[in-house]
């Protein structure tokens, strides 16, 4: 199984490089090599193994960060009930 998070273009380095915004407070550097669409600052990104593998709208990016979210909150509820009991 592969996962792919959401980042949003914050910034163009050089040689096909940029740092994606995955938030959180999290910042990458990410190819996008792979990548045969323009991009501009705030775009946002499906990244998968530091690749940006397609861009995608804000709202399909705000639809998967939620669910991501959802998981996150399931997983911190289920180690915090297991450090209870």
């Amino acid at each position: 199984m592969c996962l792919a998070i959401p980042a949003q273009v914050q910034e163009f380095l050089e040689d096909y490089l940029i740092i994606a915004d995955f938030g959180r407070g999290v910042k990458r550097e990410v190819s996008i090599a792979l990548l045969g669409e323009e991009l501009q600052i705030g775009d946002w990104i499906l990244i998968h193994t530091g690749y940006a593998v397609s861009k995608m709208s804000p709202e399909e990016a705000q639809e998967t960060l939620d669910l991501w979210e959802e998981l996150w909150k399931s997983e911190e509820e289920r180690n915090n009930f297991l450090q209870q009991s």
